[in-house]
């Protein structure tokens, strides 16, 4: 694998109406960030029927564009164009859990150890709670968890829809990678580690070839506070990497939707979504 990857990103999705939209309002999170792990060379979003479009960076970190549609449209399209390069993130030994602990890391941390209507759990699955917490390393702990939500939960496309919880999940036994994620954030806070949902895409090969274009996917992992926020991928097993790009972050998916709105207007349905990412070096 190697230690860095430069990639071209093409995310495009968005919504077609039964009927006419007569006017609509809309956030898009499809920009990936400059971070510790990932440079961002150029981003650019694009909107079909072109609007005038607005950016800011909401209070998780995540680069937000927002634009409204102030006349009638069958559908709506947004393209998202990005250049990272990419590294694998360097992960540092754990502090212990009696620092972890502390009431003032406890305060700090407390919007990413209180459980969402997404990340609630109750009965049977919280039965190793117990177990993990005498695990000396978080590290350690954190994989445990990872291991035994993969060991229930079957990745099983369609199983579930974008507004499933953790909960339901959980009890059906299948989902995709945001049911993964958060029953283990879910999981992870009740033990008491803080934990968040981090929105992105992940490149589908260790050896891609330069200039051939490949389906890339969005994709959801979990970041959990040791020290420091560090990456992991509950639904692959394995510690974020450089094919793994960033997104955004927040309590949940609801934080970091990467489409979102509201409109006037006959109902709607998804686009689908496309992303092809591309190494260019």
């Amino acid at each position: 694998m190697t230690n860095s990857l430069s990639l071209s990103i093409r995310h495009h999705t968005g919504f077609t109406y039964d009927g006419i939209a007569k006017s609509s309002y809309n956030e898009a999170r499809m920009t990936p960030i400059t971070s510790a792990s990932q440079e961002v060379r150029q981003a650019h979003v694009a909107v079909q029927p072109v609007v005038p479009i607005a950016t800011h960076t909401d209070y998780f970190g995540t680069i937000v564009t927002v634009f409204d549609i102030q006349e009638p449209h069958p559908k709506l399209e947004v393209e998202a164009r990005s250049m990272v390069e990419s590294r694998a993130q360097m992960i540092d030994p754990a502090i212990s859990w009696s620092e972890l602990r502390a009431p003032t890391l406890v305060d700090f941390f407390s919007e990413y150890l209180l459980e969402t209507e997404r990340t609630k759990l109750a009965g049977a699955v919280l039965a190793p709670l117990d177990e993990w917490r005498r695990i000396p390393d978080l590290h350690g702990c954190v994989d445990a968890v990872g291991e035994y939500v993969r060991g229930h939960v079957t990745y099983l496309p369609g199983a579930t829809s974008v507004s499933s919880t953790a909960q339901e999940a959980w009890d059906i036994g299948e989902g995709v990678c945001q049911d993964i994620t958060h029953i283990t954030i879910g999981l992870l806070r009740q033990v008491g580690i803080p934990s968040r949902y981090v929105s992105g895409y992940l490149y589908p090969s260790d050896h891609g070839e330069v200039g051939v274009g490949a389906a890339g996917q969005s994709h959801a992992w979990i970041e959990y506070f040791s020290g420091a926020w560090t990456g992991m991928d509950p639904t692959n097993g394995i510690p974020e990497t450089e094919r793994h790009i960033y997104v955004g972050s927040g309590r949940d998916y609801d934080d970091v939707a990467p489409l979102k709105g509201v409109y006037q207007g006959a109902a709607s349905s998804s686009l689908g979504v496309i992303v092809e990412m591309t190494r260019t070096h």
